[in-house]
């Protein structure tokens, strides 16, 4: 059957005609050349695919949307702003394209079929270019490919030498996180981002929605989270350890409105990029009982919306296991979970200081009245009641690695921020884990010691060490608890990142270093064939997204940092 579909595609690649030698040509790119490295590639004998701005897309009824996504990558690359999109019908064989890209969907003829996110693509003959593959996420891995294929610069033609590719990840979780709260970005730049995870073959972004500094999703059940949670009567100027301290007086804030959110959703589902939302409880509160003290353990306190960062053990307040507290976050998470289609949603549950509920006579009634042992288990408790909550709708809690501190939910999965410890007790607890350590997945921490860097909290993360990272630890694959680990992600905390270039330059190219890591297996990763790709195939590529970039990833390593000086990766 998918013999009888491919020649049916390709019947109307018939009376190829000759180009004019007077129209510009590029020298073909390689497939070596491609970052993350693919798994298999197969160099073929015979002549190059001539791909031409009169090429046509062919597209299966499915994936529309993708065909038109890659006709508007090559439009902004080289400029191929009339290539045609024909649905792939009976009725297409009436027509006699010179060259065509075909995305016809399926399962590859290799052995693993299985993989959700393969792709296969190859050259047939010296007219078409096929990426075959069975989802969505499958056909844009295999687009990110065919666009190394062709030039950063406005062509007339181009030449795709006989190439077989066969490619799928590693891990199943490849995400990026990005802090909005602490300063907000504009939707066009969400969508960039979007785009910079597309194009890296990331399948995840984790969106981080709420926290002390402000709440920046619109809620119909509590308008109060948005007029008054959703706003700061000032910001920290410079480093939370400067002295003295300085503030910015302006009101800063915002929200994301429904429709916004819902319009990024759409855009993402196109890309393959899997929004989860993050609404950070029972610490990191301070915007919700800003709006709604009650939820406080002092709710007859007036409560403002954070201005400085640092809140940990000082002025975070936490949410009081209250009946009407529950009623809040069963209402909440339940808004949300129908807002975003991911399976997962977020909860936060770091740095929750338990000193609010030893000090609150009605916690400590709570936990003799529920046979606690003490404050740890409230939060155990509430989280808990959120995993009910949110399992009710579908959905899979995700949280950071403190909420392992009780006896957890075991549906619940684990972010492992604080080293690799997180992840492995996990493991050994059966829970999935996704791994974040601070130390080289904090992409908020500085990567030279230049003046831009000068901001960012402590912790030396250059370029090396990133590419370096095994996302499995040794003692998990000693023990066959290997499979428990999902995948990792880098975080962008933005306390001192206020502006979308600053985001960016802290991003590049650390962020395509671990695109590999988290694509390749480990002994296939060349740090020194990595950087040779970089400058060739994807630093141009920043240059075309205007994108900022760290351009001195290469002066700056491990050993150029003297042992023990402040910033060393602990």
């Amino acid at each position: 059957m998918k013999t009888t579909r491919i020649i049916l595609a390709l019947f109307c690649l018939v009376a190829i005609s000759l180009v004019s030698c007077t129209q510009k040509k590029t020298a073909p790119a390689s497939a070596q050349d491609i970052v993350p490295k693919p798994v298999s590639i197969l160099q073929k004998e015979g002549n190059p695919v001539i791909l031409t701005k009169k090429t046509v897309i062919l597209y299966d009824q499915n994936f529309k949307d993708q065909a038109k996504y890659l006709k508007d990558q090559l439009a902004q690359q080289c400029g191929w702003t009339s290539l045609s999109l024909v649905e792939n019908t009976p009725q297409t064989t009436d027509r006699q394209p010179e060259s065509a890209i075909v995305l016809l969907s399926g399962g590859s003829s290799h052995s693993d079929t299985d993989k959700a996110e393969a792709y296969k693509l190859y050259t047939v003959d010296e007219n078409s270019v096929i990426i075959e593959a069975p989802t969505i996420r499958g056909f844009i891995n295999g687009i990110q490919s065919l666009l190394q294929l062709f030039p950063v610069e406005n062509a007339d033609e181009v030449a795709i030498q006989p190439v077989e590719i066969y490619d799928y990840p590693r891990f199943a979780y490849r995400g990026m996180h990005l802090d909005v709260v602490r300063h907000m970005f504009s939707v066009d730049f969400v969508k960039k981002y979007i785009d910079y995870l597309a194009f890296h073959k990331f399948n995840t972004l984790h969106w981080h929605l709420t926290d002390d500094q402000g709440w920046r999703i619109e809620m119909l059940s509590y308008p109060k989270l948005n007029s008054i949670g959703s706003w700061r009567n000032s910001t920290l100027i410079g480093h939370f350890f400067d002295e003295p301290v300085r503030y910015d007086p302006n009101r800063y804030g915002g929200f994301y409105t429904r429709s916004e959110v819902k319009d990024i959703l759409k855009y993402a589902e196109v890309r393959g990029i899997m929004v989860i939302p993050e609404i950070d409880i029972p610490g990191h509160s301070r915007a919700t009982i800003a709006a709604y003290p009650e939820f406080s353990t002092k709710p007859d306190t007036t409560w403002n919306v954070a201005y400085t960062w640092g809140m940990y053990n000082r002025q975070n307040n936490v949410l009081a296991p209250r009946p009407e507290t529950f009623e809040f976050l069963k209402t909440v998470f339940g808004e949300v979970a129908d807002l975003f289609p991911a399976p997962y949603l977020h909860i936060g549950g770091d740095e929750c200081s338990k000193k609010w509920w030893k000090e609150d006579p009605f916690c400590q009634q709570f936990i003799k009245a529920n046979g606690l042992k003490d404050e740890a288990d409230i939060q155990t408790y509430i989280v808990n009641e959120v995993v009910k909550y949110v399992q009710n709708k579908g959905k899979i809690i995700i949280g950071w690695d403190e909420i392992l501190e009780g006896e957890l939910d075991p549906a619940a999965v684990i972010m492992s921020w604080r080293g690799e410890k997180g992840g492995i007790s996990a493991a050994k607890r059966k829970h999935k884990a996704v791994m974040t350590p601070s130390s080289v997945m904090y992409f908020n921490r500085y990567q030279t010691k230049s003046k831009r860097d000068s901001l960012q909290i402590p912790g030396y993360i250059p370029l090396e060490v990133v590419y370096a990272y095994e996302p499995v630890p040794e003692a998990l694959k000693k023990e066959g608890l290997k499979d428990y680990i999902l995948g990792a992600q880098a975080c962008v905390w933005t306390e001192y990142i206020p502006t979308e270039k600053d985001v960016e330059y802290m991003i590049f190219p650390r962020m395509t270093a671990l695109s590999e890591v988290l694509w390749v297996s480990s002994e296939k990763k060349d740090f020194d064939d990595f950087k040779r790709r970089l400058k060739l195939n994807i630093i141009p590529r920043y240059n075309l997204w205007n994108s900022d970039y760290c351009r001195d990833y290469e002066e700056w390593t491990t050993a150029r940092v003297k042992e023990g000086e402040q910033g060393v990766i602990d």
